[in-house]
């Protein structure tokens, strides 16, 4: 299978993910929202946040950390991943995730959440 035959695969999983998966590109722009973020953002617009910048929806701190990791991301290919909290009342980490062209170029970021509470779910 080519990789470019992938696309769907990948956006599938994401589709399916639980977690909230607010993709931006390098101008702080929502370009996607998976279902999980959508509702997880309701309040704030939900869908409708597509297209608007992120940093409108977070503080001067947060706004100010999440440039700065934006330049870290910009300073090396191999500068990926950054823990940025852990949400106690969901019992998560919050992580920034560099995203990469295939030449590895900086194109955007997304946040990555990782529950620590088993699932629990039977199948």
């Amino acid at each position: 299978m080519k990789e470019k035959d992938l696309a769907p695969y990948f956006k599938s999983i994401v589709e399916q993910d639980r977690c909230a998966v607010v993709i931006c590109n390098l101008e702080h722009e929502i370009i996607y929202m998976n279902p999980a973020a959508k509702e997880r953002y309701a309040k704030r617009g939900g869908a409708a946040l597509v297209g608007k910048s992120l940093l409108a929806c977070h503080n001067p701190q947060s706004v100010e950390m999440i440039k700065k990791v934006m330049e870290w991301f910009a300073e090396s290919a191999q500068h990926n991943i950054v823990y940025t909290y852990h949400n106690e009342k969901e019992n998560k980490d919050v992580y920034m995730v560099a995203l990469r062209d295939e030449a590895g170029e900086l194109i955007g970021y997304y946040e990555k959440h990782e529950y620590r509470n088993a699932d629990g779910r039977a199948v």
